[in-house]
């Protein structure tokens, strides 16, 4: 079979060359791009006669899944595959794993680290010192004592609950499904929305979960609560969320994540909102989470060519 790397994955090249030697040895062509293809055009150009496709969150249209008719399977190196057309890939029988649980512990400590800098003011510090000022006027909070609601208890949410109890705050949680976790108390979304003092979301985005948090939601948060956003751009109303801050609604917010990949146009809805973190997506962005997505997509390969596929998305 053809296996190809679409786009660069952070596999280092000593690594590419022991894997491509790896797939070789077993017959198979191992092929990677160091380039990340510009348009669907080039998609195709690269993919059409390949049978396995490697790729992060570079999106895949219905075009490219019609027009690539040896594919048979997809290895993305993310959590999320809502870029891929999975309806299409279920009708054309063609696998699609995921790098699931690669960026657990990075995604977690950058949610605590977030409402540390947003409690602590940390940014403002920082300017401040380097403008010969002092800290006059400045009171942060602690993260100790404070309610700190889970919207999504996949993987990620329950390490950020893990980390958020050792810090002792008081966690709640809203999920599908409940779960008995110890120190963790599942309710309703109004009510961990309303009763938290730090809301972290960590849901997946799907066609229910799009604008999960608009207007509405923010109003049932208190005042002085921060809102913080991991997971997907579009399960907030960024234009809702600027509204709130800009009114004092709440108290401040962390986003990493947005409708779209940085970088942002210019005059993004959030870029004027007051006591705003904005990050340009890296969450994921540690040199071990990358290390071990390499480790996981090419095993996602190995195990599917021996007929036992893992992390199935479809």
């Amino acid at each position: 079979m053809r296996i190809t790397i679409l786009e660069p994955i952070g596999i280092t090249p000593n690594s590419l060359l022991k894997i491509k030697a790896n797939f070789e040895s077993s017959g198979h062509e191992f092929i990677t791009y160091d380039n990340r293809p510009e348009n669907n055009a080039e998609i195709i150009k690269l993919a059409r006669n390949t049978d396995v496709l490697i790729l992060s969150n570079l999106p895949l249209s219905e075009d490219v899944i019609k027009q690539c008719e040896c594919l048979k399977m997809i290895s993305v190196a993310f959590a999320g595959v809502d870029h891929i057309p999975m309806d299409l890939c279920r009708e054309k029988n063609i696998l699609v794993s995921n790098a699931a649980g690669y960026s657990n512990h990075a995604v977690a400590e950058l949610v605590i680290g977030s409402a540390i800098n947003l409690y602590r003011k940390l940014n403002w510090c920082d300017t401040q010192t380097k403008k010969s000022n002092t800290r006059e006027g400045f009171l942060g909070s602690e993260l100790h004592g404070k309610t700190f609601g889970i919207i999504g208890f996949g993987e990620i949410g329950s390490q950020v609950a893990h980390i958020a109890n050792a810090f002792g705050c008081k966690v709640l949680a809203f999920s599908r499904t409940k779960k008995d976790i110890a120190n963790v108390e599942f309710l309703d979304l109004e009510t961990v929305l309303e009763e938290s003092d730090i809301v972290s979301i960590h849901v997946p985005l799907t066609d229910e979960t799009k604008h999960l948090i608009g207007e509405k939601e923010l109003l049932l948060l208190k005042p002085s609560a921060i809102l913080i956003n991991t997971a997907r751009g579009a399960i907030i109303d960024n234009a809702a969320l600027a509204s709130a801050l800009k009114k004092s609604l709440i108290a401040g917010t962390a986003v990493d994540v947005y409708e779209k990949e940085p970088p942002l146009e210019k005059g993004y809805t959030l870029f004027d909102a007051p006591n705003t973190i904005l990050l340009p997506h890296i969450g994921y962005a540690t040199k071990e989470a990358i290390e071990l997505r390499g480790e996981i997509v090419i095993k996602n390969i190995e195990t599917w060519i021996k007929g036992n596929p893992q992390n199935v998305m479809n």
